[in-house]
């Protein structure tokens, strides 16, 4: 039914066979028969495979997918980059091979990115700006920059959403919903990476990143927050002019905050520049509870003045409260050396799976961090190499199957990033000890009379609530039972399996005595010599032997295939 529906468009149809075709080319035609999809593949295709996908020599795994992505164009692009952030879902080896796709895809013509501006916006050009370059000064897969002046003279960028992205965008999503959904089904073994999951967070965070009236509104918040800073800068948006598909925002003059050598050639002290962006980052998620989630090189420039500025405002993480708190909680633990407590605050954070055994879980994991963590201890914070630390960390989820939260994942990917352009600017730079006055504040505030007011408020409206609504659902119970009403969801594991094991050897049984049946058949019309003969032989009888021969070479191959002789 789910591929019913997605392939009713000659579209759909069209793509689906693409990124088969693609996929099969990579070395994936075993999963794309597993998952029911072979009807898709060019029949000259399936008669010289036989079924039989043998697997490819050279490329590893991780690194035939990153080139099937690579193929696939602008959506698989973005999808890898997800991907690439979430190693608690995919494990460490796809997560790195992700790493290395660039969102850098050639320009679309520049007739199309004026027509787009005049429709969106409702006014022609010369309306609005007074010189548009027409070269554009960077190109990625859902959109393009160009550089232009407004009829006042400010310079400005104008972010061009790329012609009907957004439709295939969408196609491309529907087929990935559908793919992830016949992943869940035909291949049990695809539910540790959680398809499903993978494809509903993707879809979010694309469909906000094409969205530009949210960046525009992203951009304003940060700038809010950073107003007044001699630090950080956020540029002018220009609300007049911003459309789902049209951005325009203020040109920021500098260069990247990765170009040493234009750094030093501005008389600018790197280190003041490390120490900036490391506090603005702190300042965002440990004070804000809002923080720029991107923030590769490229989107960080250094600017004359010697302050930095934050470009590209797509991609945003959100910081909760009880989030924050949790970190400042982890935070005294770390330094108290107090695993319990630590353990304590993943389950708190809801990351540890439910159905786990929590005094096995709490031994195994303690364990885990001793000897994670123990070593750092006889450490100064120089010595200490923060993003080897979180690698390890994320290793250590893995293996205990933990769920981490996209948000604090997002703060993870932010920081690792950060200490690593911080150690390029500044050889002794020390991201720990930047990270104690923010921490330090967090705990202040956990323990202040206003905090405190306010959890003991919440506790007492939460127990509240208890005690209203529990005698009512106490009654509702007890009228069910008195009305034999209970019902109990079982859930048999492993149930699909077991059905769909058992109708393949039914299957098989069926087919070997249709064979059986159409050889019997074959002797006996060849021993009365039934319709027209062949050098003596019944026709009839060797066309039934034919046909039963080849089944049966088919059943034979099967059986052989699936491992289960």
């Amino acid at each position: 039914m789910d591929i019913a529906r997605l392939t009713r468009t000659y579209k759909s149809a069209r793509r689906l066979q693409q990124i088969i075709h693609v996929f099969l080319k990579y070395g994936f035609g075993q999963i794309v028969d597993q998952i029911q999809l072979g009807r898709y593949i060019p029949f000259k295709k399936r008669l010289k495979s036989f079924g039989m996908w043998p697997a490819l020599k050279g490329p590893t795994v991780p690194e035939r997918l990153r080139m099937a992505f690579e193929e696939l164009g602008p959506t698989f692009i973005k999808l890898a980059q997800v991907l690439s952030s979430r190693p608690d879902l995919i494990t460490v080896p796809f997560a790195d091979e992700l790493k290395k796709l660039q969102d850098e895809v050639p320009p679309f013509p520049v007739h199309d990115a004026k027509r787009i501006i005049e429709e969106d916006t409702g006014l022609p050009m010369d309306k609005i700006f007074d010189s548009f370059c027409e070269i554009p000064i960077a190109a990625a897969s859902i959109a393009q920059v160009h550089s232009a002046k407004l009829l006042d003279g400010s310079s400005v960028v104008v972010k061009v959403q790329r012609p009907n992205i957004r439709e295939q965008i969408e196609t491309d999503i529907n087929i990935l919903t559908t793919i992830a959904k016949l992943l869940d089904r035909h291949v049990p073994e695809s539910r540790f990476f959680n398809p499903s999951g993978i494809v509903d967070e993707f879809s979010k965070t694309v469909r906000k990143e094409m969205d530009f009236v949210e960046e525009s509104r992203n951009c304003g918040r940060l700038r809010k927050n950073f107003e007044g800073s001699e630090d950080v800068y956020i540029p002018k948006i220009y609300p007049g002019l911003i459309t789902e598909k049209v951005l325009v925002m203020e040109m920021i003059q500098g260069v990247r905050i990765d170009d040493l050598a234009a750094i030093d050639l501005m008389n600018i002290d790197r280190k003041r520049i490390a120490k900036a962006g490391i506090d603005a980052y702190f300042k965002q998620i440990l004070e804000d509870g809002f923080f720029h989630a991107d923030p590769h090189p490229g989107n960080i420039f250094v600017m004359p003045a010697g302050m930095i500025a934050f470009l590209d405002f797509g991609i945003v993480g959100r910081v909760s409260e009880e989030l924050k708190e949790t970190m400042a909680n982890t935070f005294l633990a770390l330094i108290g050396r107090d695993f319990d407590t630590l353990i304590d605050q993943y389950i708190e954070l809801g990351i540890v799976p439910e159905e786990i055994d929590v005094d096995a879980f709490r031994k195994d994991f303690k364990a885990d961090l001793s000897d994670l963590l123990e070593p750092l201890y006889g450490l100064t914070l120089q010595e200490i190499n923060f993003a080897q630390y979180l690698d390890t960390i994320t290793h250590l989820a893995i293996k205990h199957n933990l769920k981490i939260p996209s948000d604090l994942l997002l703060i993870n990917k932010a920081m690792l990033i950060l200490e690593n352009i911080g150690r390029q600017l500044d050889p002794d730079f020390d991201f720990i000890a930047a990270s104690e006055p923010y921490a330090s504040k967090l705990v202040r505030k956990r323990y202040s009379p206003s905090r405190l007011y306010d959890k003991a408020k919440k506790n007492i409206v939460d127990i509240g609530d208890f005690a209203l609504l529990f005698p009512r659902q106490m009654k509702q119970i007890i009228k069910k039972i008195l009305k034999d009403d209970i019902h109990v969801k079982m859930y048999h594991v492993n149930l699909p399996a077991f059905i769909k094991d058992m109708d393949k050897s039914s299957n098989r049984i069926s087919f070997a005595m249709i064979i059986s049946a159409m050889l019997v058949s074959s002797a006996i019309m060849h021993a009365s010599g039934i319709g027209p003969t062949i050098f003596g032989m019944s026709l009839l009888g060797l066309t039934a032997f034919g046909f039963a021969f080849l089944f049966g070479i088919w059943l034979i191959i099967s059986i052989i295939r699936s491992g289960r002789l």
